[in-house]
């Protein structure tokens, strides 16, 4: 059943359709006046209905423009009582969603345009109607002449005039479901919309997941090191105070930097300028530090690199950073303070890091779940390279290969 509620909001709705109809329909008298000097269009309704069909065309076109189906679509979920789930966001950009569009302000203005016409006509009648048998000049005015029979039979005016409103709110019920059943086909996503909207939510979800990577890579590399970097000072705080203070020393450098990087992570969420931001660091200018903090917490790293023909293009030295801070990471949390080598190999095509490391019975055991290795993986693959590692005879190793040619994919 259709509640009064919504019902006056459809009603609502097809008056504002025909109230947007009327500058055409206003043009299109003006038209027929001149083409025909002796009618009066304000008054003949053959020649309104000629000028309300002149009008429906110049809609249509009207109903192209990209700007027509927002206000449309906002119309809609205020007054027609339809999901807003199933109508499209923003301008129609697409010929197709245009067209629809068109189609959809040519139902709304036509309907409308019919329906405020009986809005403004019918209530008065029905309401002569209904006065007719108590009102005596009623029934002598020259509107009486309208209805032959009823002079002589007033009685009959208000079960016809009740007939005439119940007619008219027929005509508005019918008329306002019709639009809300038109609204979804003619006001919903088009499959281009669709897929635009499949784009956004893949955009927004690449920029999630490399968020989710940087935080996981520079905040979990700087917890761990910092987790070991205390309890190799607390291990020998009373025998050996000057290593106790260096370990202390580099705490209080990781744990700075790590804010530094939170603040670069944290301004890409702000959509701060990139000039206001932390440089991200890169394998070019920062692996040193990044050994020497490793190394201050008890994590002995050997590095055998090749020489480098030159510098690596800045989105290859940045991925590369990360990927070998999560491999020392990863070799940290799991193995304990264990010796790690490190292995950087260049190409003038690729680059490929190795990161090996004993693995002691307990960390054998250790289940998966982590976000580390799948997160290395994703860096690799968005330059279109790859990732592996294993657990083979009591070393634990992990490769990935990045070209240095090209770009994220």
């Amino acid at each position: 059943m259709l509640n009064g509620r919504v019902l006056a909001r459809r009603w609502a709705h097809l008056l504002l359709g025909g109230a947007l109809l009327m500058p055409f329909f206003l043009l299109t008298s003006v038209v027929v006046g001149l083409a025909a000097p002796d009618t009066d269009v304000t008054v003949h309704l053959g020649w309104q209905l000629v000028a309300y069909g002149l009008a429906l065309p110049l809609v249509a076109v009207a109903g192209l423009l990209r700007q027509v189906r927002p206000l449309e679509v906002a119309a809609v979920r205020a007054l027609v009582a339809v999901p807003g789930s199933a109508l499209a966001d923003g301008p129609a950009g697409s010929h197709d969603a245009r067209r629809r569009a068109a189609g959809w302000f040519l139902a709304h203005t036509a309907l409308g345009g019919l329906v405020s016409g009986a809005s403004l006509a019918l209530p008065p009648a029905a309401v002569f109607l209904v006065a007719m048998p108590f009102v005596g000049p009623l029934r002598r005015s020259r509107w009486a002449d309208q209805f032959p029979a009823l002079p002589d039979h007033p009685w009959l005016g208000p079960p016809l005039g009740f007939a005439v409103l119940a007619t008219l709110l027929a005509a508005v019920a019918g008329a306002g479901a019709l639009l809300a059943r038109l609204a979804p086909a003619l006001l919903g996503p088009t499959p281009a919309d669709r897929l635009a909207a499949a784009e956004r939510r893949a955009a927004d979800l690449a920029v999630r997941n490399r968020l989710a990577r940087e935080l996981h890579d520079s905040v979990g590399h700087a917890l761990s090191t910092v987790t070991l970097q205390a309890g190799a000072a607390r291990t020998v705080l009373a025998a050996d105070p000057d290593f106790a203070r260096e370990a202390l020393v580099a705490i209080e450098e990781t744990a700075r930097r790590a804010v530094a990087e939170l603040d670069t992570v944290l301004g890409l969420l702000r959509d701060e300028e990139p000039g206001s931001r932390t440089p991200a660091p890169t394998l070019d200018g920062d692996l040193d530090g990044l050994l020497d903090r490793v190394r201050a917490a008890g994590v002995a790293v050997h590095l055998a690199a090749d020489p480098q023909p030159g510098a690596l293009p800045p989105v290859v030295s940045r991925e590369a950073y990360r990927i070998v801070q999560e491999g020392l990471s990863n070799a940290a949390r799991h193995a304990g303070r264990v010796p790690v080598r490190l292995c950087l190999a260049h190409t003038d095509e690729e680059l490929t890091i190795t990161v090996e490391n004993p693995v002691p019975a307990a960390a054998a055991r250790r289940s998966g779940g982590g976000r580390g290795l799948p997160g290395i993986a994703e860096r690799a693959t968005l330059l279109g390279g790859g990732a592996s590692w294993e657990a083979a005879g009591g070393t634990w190793r992990l490769v990935a290969t990045l070209p240095l040619a090209g770009g994220p994919r």
